[in-house]
């Protein structure tokens, strides 16, 4: 078993208010966020952004495991994800992960290339821990 973390920290008011976030190995280390990184386009991180950059990682890990199993070679996969936060109510919800994906390899066809794609969408644990609709968009070649 392997056990990641992250940290947050918030100070302040939810509008007014700032954020550090960081993260175990250091790749992230007091990175700022805060209602206007989230929500009016400032730069900085959000969790949206996080979750996003999350999933296309582990969805292209589990592809290239899925693609080597079915005896496709060389593969390049290039993957992004649409992380949706919505109105919910006197809340917001995460209510969509939409998976674009390009895969081009040395070798194997399109029907395997999908269908192991299908399988990685599926089985990879972010789309495993995420309640929300996960779609692909695939493209080889």
């Amino acid at each position: 078993m392997t056990t990641k973390r992250g940290s947050a920290r918030w100070q302040g008011d939810i509008r007014g208010g700032t954020g550090q976030i960081s993260t175990e190995s250091g790749a992230l280390n007091k990175q700022p966020y805060g209602f206007n990184t989230r929500f009016e386009g400032v730069t900085g991180t959000n969790p949206e952004e996080l979750i996003a950059a999350a999933h296309a990682a582990c969805f292209s890990m589990a592809l290239s495991k899925a693609l080597g199993d079915a005896g496709v070679t060389d593969p390049v996969i290039e993957t992004t994800a649409a992380v949706t936060l919505e109105k919910d109510g006197d809340g917001f919800s995460i209510t969509r992960s939409a998976l674009t994906s390009k895969v081009s390899a040395a070798s194997g066809d399109e029907e395997t290339i999908r269908t192991a794609a299908e399988g990685a969408k599926s089985g990879c644990p972010v789309s495993k821990l995420l309640n929300a609709e996960v779609t692909l968009d695939l493209t080889v070649g």
